[in-house]
């Protein structure tokens, strides 16, 4: 299938780079009826949903997975996006061109200097696929404490902040909790399951007084989601894998749904590709605990979810097929010119949308 039906124009302006306040007053584009599209906001959620409905969330914590520094006198960004053991992590590295094997790279942040710090890591390997392989110079035991110290939260490149330093405007922004859900509770990702962001605990307060039955299951977000696809067909893009937990109980409950005629509706790409990796080819999901790099384009058949709660994505991003998927491209070409018309703010602190499946086994 060719990358390029997947693209479109989308004004900078529309890019959001904070998150509404409160989160549930973000905008709701509701797909949910085939054929309409309605504006709403995400309050409107609860009124949207059945008593029974089950609601499948992702509660992975994001960690403070951007690391600033140097190489001699080279500044370096690091984004860590997979782990191989306890110390070493495959990362993606800005200005990693002269980057080579037993390099040590010194860590900074806005009171700490690179001269100064006692944090680094050795690169132990690089490569075009994969980027840099790192191993840190600490106890196993005290790297989550010093990602915390050094850390900044993994934004997205559309989001812009500056680097670290004495002038730095990353203290002004609160990111370190508005890139993170309310329930968020298993540290392991390093980009947020942002469809989650609008929920507050007076949405779920309310969900839970109409009988909707929210649950949790774990799926560790990487930085690759916000890969470009550089390929020209989607048969030839790598997706990178990511880690998941499906608990015996998660999977019970959203089994339990569909054989008592309620619907589920997964609350965010992340949550859906989990579903749908555990799930056998007759729309049973099993307890799952593992990696995963399904990558969902158009033509596929879904076997467990009814809905989708994701925001606006990328154009020709994997997330965009995934959603026309979904509810079809024709679906979402029109839905995304409506949006941009309508002035909804996009991607991972824009607005929201429910999407209706219409691709079932």
């Amino acid at each position: 299938m060719k990358v390029d039906i997947f693209d479109f124009d989308l004004p900078k302006e529309l890019i959001a780079s904070q998150p509404v306040t409160p989160r549930h007053a973000s905008r709701l584009l509701d797909l949910s009826s085939e054929g309409s599209i309605v504006d709403r906001h995400f309050s409107d959620l609860p009124d949207l949903l059945e008593k029974g409905d089950v609601l499948v969330c992702n509660d992975t914590k994001v960690i403070p997975a951007r690391l600033y520094g140097r190489r001699g006198g080279a500044l370096v960004e690091v984004t860590l996006y997979h782990p191989v053991d306890g110390l070493t992590w495959w990362s993606f590295v800005k200005n990693a061109k002269r980057l080579k094997p037993q390099d040590v790279i010194s860590f900074c942040n806005d009171e700490i200097s690179a001269e100064e710090s006692d944090f680094s890591a050795e690169v132990l390997e690089k490569n075009s696929e994969d980027g840099v392989l790192l191993k840190f110079n600490c106890n196993e035991d005290k790297l989550p404490d010093l990602l915390q110290k050094f850390g900044f939260m993994p934004l997205p490149p559309y989001i812009k902040r500056d680097r670290p330093g004495k002038d730095s405007l990353w203290h002004k922004f609160d990111d370190k909790e508005n890139y993170q859900t309310v329930y968020a509770r298993c540290e392991g990702a390093v980009a947020a399951p942002t469809a989650g962001l609008h929920f507050t605990p007076e949405i779920m307060h309310r969900l839970k007084e109409k009988g909707v039955n929210q649950i949790f299951i774990t799926l560790h977000v990487g930085a690759g989601t916000f890969l470009p696809v550089k390929s020209e067909n989607t048969e030839d893009h790598k997706m990178h894998a990511e880690y998941g937990i499906i608990t015996p109980a998660a999977a019970a409950a959203v089994n339990a749904a569909h054989q008592q005629g309620h619907r589920v509706i997964a609350v965010g790409t992340t949550s859906l590709r989990l579903l749908e990796s555990a799930a056998d080819a007759q729309g049973i999901v099993h307890p799952f605990v593992g990696e995963t790099d399904i990558f969902i384009t158009p033509g596929y058949k879904f076997k467990i979810i009814d809905m989708l709660i994701t925001n606006f994505h990328l154009p020709k991003s994997t997330l965009f097929m995934l959603v026309s998927a979904v509810a079809g491209l024709e679906t979402m070409q029109k839905a995304y010119k409506h949006a941009i018309a309508e002035k909804y703010r996009f991607y991972s602190y824009g607005d929201s949308s429910i999407l209706k499946c219409v691709n079932k086994i």
